[in-house]
């Protein structure tokens, strides 16, 4: 395997082209593939060779830059999906189904809430949401023999609570049970969930990934680690025969490090079909290889703009794990000691309607739902993104009515800053 830096995975990771092949990663814009006989393309259907046959399932542009996803991460194997809220649904549905329980940190994001607490709800999936900061008797006590999984965001969105992987991965691990964690927020660069005890991550590609509002992607990495054949009474969708592929056994078939995303692929998107195009593929490999250099910025930013908020009399509080004095920090410095993220989330004396005022009289910084961009966009999140939440469901999620979330982009932190106070001098007028 290639000792590579992170640095150089973002710009070469995931492909290498042969002699006389393109430099950059081609697009594949087919639908469907050739082959020469029914035979070859049969073995397809049967798992029993690898190749391509439909773009709703697989492409090798998609498969190329999920690659490289995979490298940054330290994964076994990836999937690229149509959105990040794509990714979060396959990674539990993948292992879970009617009946069955996660377990969840109540700090995620609002869209991730929705599909966890209605959506999949209603599909039969129940979901317990503890707070990040419960102890760890607490956490246990969430757990049911029908648990399939714990669920958690490395640095909630848009709350920036950091999880306490330790915590998180040892409760999952002594109930038999794999950690998933979205890791938007800090990507690869600033951390690897692997490293601290989780066993699948996910990402919504469409924030640092990608990093120009392009293209909307979601993806999933499996850590390979996770041992599903220890427990194949929790888990028969990988350790027992599947039927609709002639009673092929993932975990036989494809080992520890293939098996979970075999399924994905095969199963799920098979039948739900929330592919990512190609093109939006070649779009996030681009983002990608500049993501270690715009990290470093957004990060340099976003701590240059939380300095200042916070010595600001108008900001009743400021939130960011990368500030000293922050809940999170102890936390940051341990799981990312590098850097954190883009988004600075802060509250205003005044509550809401402040908020309302400060937002709508920035003059660099827009509104918008998106978050992790190299243009800087600010958000309220409980009249937009939470608009779905109850006020009890906003406090425990971390994310109160006069909350903004402010996403650095790379202009210049002295320009941000200067936006931010003349904003702030509108408030009251």
């Amino acid at each position: 395997m290639k000792n590579w830096k992170k640095d150089t995975v973002c710009v070469q990771g995931g492909y290498t082209p042969a002699n006389g092949e393109p430099r950059q990663v081609p697009i594949i814009q087919s639908t469907t593939f050739k082959y020469a006989t029914s035979d070859a393309m049969g073995k397809l259907f049967d798992l029993e060779a690898s190749g391509y046959f439909y773009s709703r399932l697989q492409n090798p542009t998609c498969d190329t830059v999920a690659a490289k996803i995979c490298e940054l991460e330290g994964g076994t194997a990836a999937m690229l999906t149509s959105s990040g809220q794509a990714a979060s649904f396959y990674a539990i549905f993948n292992i879970a189904s009617c009946g069955d329980h996660i377990v969840s940190s109540s700090t995620i994001y609002g869209g991730t809430f929705n599909l966890f607490a209605v959506t999949m709800k209603r599909m039969g999936i129940e979901f317990t949401f503890v707070p990040p900061d419960c102890t760890r008797e607490e956490l246990d006590a969430a757990f049911r023999p029908n648990t399939k999984a714990v669920f958690g965001e490395t640095i909630a969105n848009p709350a920036l609570t950091v999880l306490d992987f330790d915590k998180f991965s040892e409760a999952a691990h002594s109930h038999g049970v794999p950690l998933i964690v979205d890791n938007t927020f800090a990507t690869p660069v600033n951390c690897r969930p692997f490293e601290w005890g989780a066993d699948i991550v996910t990402h919504s590609t469409t924030k640092y990934m990608d990093g120009h509002g392009a293209a909307v992607g979601g993806c999933i990495v499996d850590s390979g680690k996770f041992d599903w054949t220890k427990y194949p009474e929790k888990y028969p969708g990988l350790c027992t025969p599947d039927e609709s592929y002639h009673g092929v056994t993932y975990t036989e078939r494809f080992g520890p490090g293939g098996a979970y995303i075999t399924k994905a692929t095969v199963q799920l998107m098979r039948d739900f079909g929330a592919v990512q195009s190609p093109q939006s593929a070649f779009i996030l490999n681009l983002g990608l290889e500049s993501l270690h250099v715009r990290m470093a910025r957004h990060c340099e930013n976003a701590l240059a703009v939380a300095k200042a908020l916070s010595g600001d009399g108008r900001i009743s509080r400021v939130v960011y794990p990368g500030l000293i004095g922050d809940k999170y920090y102890d936390l940051a410095q341990k799981y990312m000691p590098d850097g954190t993220t883009g988004v600075v989330s802060f509250t205003l004396k005044g509550g809401r309607a402040a908020a309302e005022t400060f937002m709508k009289n920035l003059k660099i910084a827009a509104i918008e739902t998106h978050v992790a961009d190299a243009r800087t966009c600010c958000l309220h999140p409980a009249s937009s993104t939470h608009r779905q939440m109850t006020d009890e469901e906003l406090a425990a999620a971390g994310v109160p009515s006069d909350l903004v979330r402010f996403s650095c982009g790379l202009e210049s932190a002295d320009d941000l800053i200067a936006d931010i106070k003349q904003a702030l001098d509108c408030i009251g007028k």
